[in-house]
């Protein structure tokens, strides 16, 4: 996995509450392999007419939504149906974090272990960044996950908790059996200590 300390970057505004995996990722594309650009089905059925035509109307077909590595949403972003499918399209797309007051559980656990931060903060919070993106599209988001501060150019600050096991595997880039391997000689101590 790749290392994540700091990132600056262009964000996309998803103001809409409850926006399911099923709209990250179409169940279709669900036998696809992982080798798969899975960034090419993010969003299918909004950036795309049934034509295949781009839907001029959808926010990340706008040109200065496009380079988007980060997505602040609305509550409950990413609920519904377990896929870890949709953590691959936004992380092949190039999305390495995702802000919302809330996210499903399921895609939260799925995120951490594939490299995707997910930023908690307050609805206020988040409602009044997607407002600035909707006013300035192509603005850029700054997440600081060493100081877990997230700002934007006005200079408003936020402050967001994290898990520090997840917090120290995203810095590192390590995934769960990366972050076991960091353990192997507290691990081998162990069996020795209680061997039977």
């Amino acid at each position: 996995m790749e290392k994540f300390v700091h990132l600056d970057a262009v964000a996309l505004p998803i103001a809409q509450s409850n926006f399911d995996t099923d709209q990250i990722l179409p169940a279709r594309y669900l036998q696809k392999p992982r080798s798969d650009d899975f960034g090419t089905y993010l969003f299918r059925d909004l950036r795309y007419r049934a034509d295949g035509t781009e839907n001029e109307h959808f926010v990340l077909n706008a040109p200065a939504y496009r380079p988007a590595r980060i997505v602040v949403a609305n509550e409950n972003f990413a609920c519904g149906s377990s896929r870890e499918h949709a953590v691959w399209a936004l992380f092949d797309y190039g999305v390495r974090a995702v802000i919302a007051p809330s996210v499903g559980d399921i895609f939260a656990s799925n995120a951490s272990k594939n490299g995707l931060l997910i930023v908690l903060l307050p609805a206020q919070d988040v409602a009044a960044i997607i407002r600035k993106l909707e006013a300035q599209p192509g603005l850029h988001v700054s997440v600081d996950l060493d100081a877990q501060i997230v700002s934007t150019p006005d200079g408003v600050s936020h402050h967001f908790d994290i898990d520090p096991y997840q917090k120290r595997c995203l810095q590192d880039g390590l995934d769960e059996l990366g972050y076991t391997l960091t353990q192997l000689d507290r691990i081998e101590a162990f069996e020795r200590d209680y061997a039977y």
